[in-house]
């Protein structure tokens, strides 16, 4: 499996209601490596590690989040490969 590393920033609401433990489950069931942490700015900034099937998956529950988030913006882009071993909150 080729792995590739995305960079994932999800605005909204996304503080406070849960999304980067959500987040954290999500990703260790689907084998993804990398981490989770609340930004400055009100956002969630994610770095993954997976397929890129496996990356768009996540990304595309990152688009639903927790029940309590309302997530207007996911953005992501290509990032450099850190070869994490597992998917931690920070």
């Amino acid at each position: 499996m080729n792995k590739t590393n995305e960079i994932i920033r999800v605005y909204g609401r996304v503080q406070g209601v849960g999304f980067r433990y959500s987040a954290q489950q999500i990703a260790t069931s689907m084998g993804i490596c990398g981490y989770v942490a609340n930004e400055s700015d009100g956002s969630v900034y994610i770095e993954a590690e997976a397929s890129s099937e496996q990356i768009n998956q996540f990304i595309e529950c990152c688009r639903k989040g927790p029940s309590r988030s309302i997530i207007q913006e996911v953005r992501h882009f290509p990032g450099q490969l850190m070869n994490y071993i597992s998917f931690r909150v920070r």
